[in-house]
């Protein structure tokens, strides 16, 4: 984990209220895996805190990352241009561990997909991705083409604008009996993740499944405990710190 002054590549919009910005590093900070995130400074000095954001690639020095727009954070984030200095703090948390992994379905919701775009692209080559992906309409969609190197690729909308009229966790198990998997991968709003914890044990499918969390956070280190989330056993856990990778029985959503 390194604090850099990083300098702003490209900063650009690719869907309704979600932009995509790459940052050049001063140096390299190794490897970087699917899951882990960054903290990003705004540009506005009254913005005190960093924006979390999760780490969709990293190539040589630059890594990029997306954003919706979301409140003035975000907002005074998209008038970053190129050539332009922002403080970063990376890599932060754990990721996702498929090691010993073969068949993995993906399922994400709006701008959950990004960590897990991050892990098609690391390990597509090792493991056969079956992937189930959902927006809120086809304005909203971007990236599908980061996730083509999974063996199957399902995208759906809420509105029925793009693909089927669903989402992600209906996509996924209108088909679940039709792939072979060995573990599950999520990510996404709250209520994606509660309603894929409760088909799951309604079904009685108990086979591996992590999800990562979207909280929000202070410093990204676990000293502030603003993104402490409760566990199933009754603690606590830092979501900075111990995640924001979990298994989906750890933790309460």
């Amino acid at each position: 984990m390194k604090d850099f002054v990083s300098t702003v590549k490209e900063n650009k919009a690719i869907a309704d209220n979600i932009y995509m910005i790459t940052l050049t590093l001063p140096e390299d900070v190794g490897e970087v895996h699917g899951g882990q995130f960054l903290n990003l400074a705004t540009g506005d000095s009254s913005k005190l805190l960093r924006r979390p954001l999760g780490i969709v690639k990293k190539t040589g020095l630059d890594v990029s990352v997306c954003y919706q727009v979301k409140g003035a954070g975000t907002r005074a984030l998209t008038g970053a241009k190129a050539g332009d200095k922002l403080r970063v703090l990376l890599p932060l948390g754990n990721w996702f561990d498929l090691d010993g992994c073969k068949n993995v379905a993906v399922i994400g919701g709006g701008v959950g997909i990004f960590p897990l775009i991050a892990v098609v692209s690391e390990l597509y080559s090792q493991i056969n991705f079956y992937s189930y992906i959902g927006f809120r309409n086809k304005g909203a969609m971007c990236l599908t083409s980061e996730l083509e190197k999974s063996k199957k690729l399902t995208v759906v909308t809420d509105d029925g604008s793009y693909g089927e009229k669903s989402n992600a966790v209906a996509a996924f198990f209108d088909d679940c009996k039709n792939i072979e998997y060995d573990t599950i991968i999520a990510c996404g709003p709250p209520v994606m993740l509660r309603v894929l914890k409760g088909e799951l044990k309604n079904r009685g499918i108990d086979k591996p499944c992590y999800v990562s969390l979207e909280e929000r956070m202070g410093c990204g280190m676990g000293a502030c405990l603003v993104c402490v989330c409760k566990k199933s056993d009754g603690s606590n856990a830092r979501v900075c710190r111990d995640g924001p990778v979990f298994g989906i029985s750890e933790v309460e959503l």
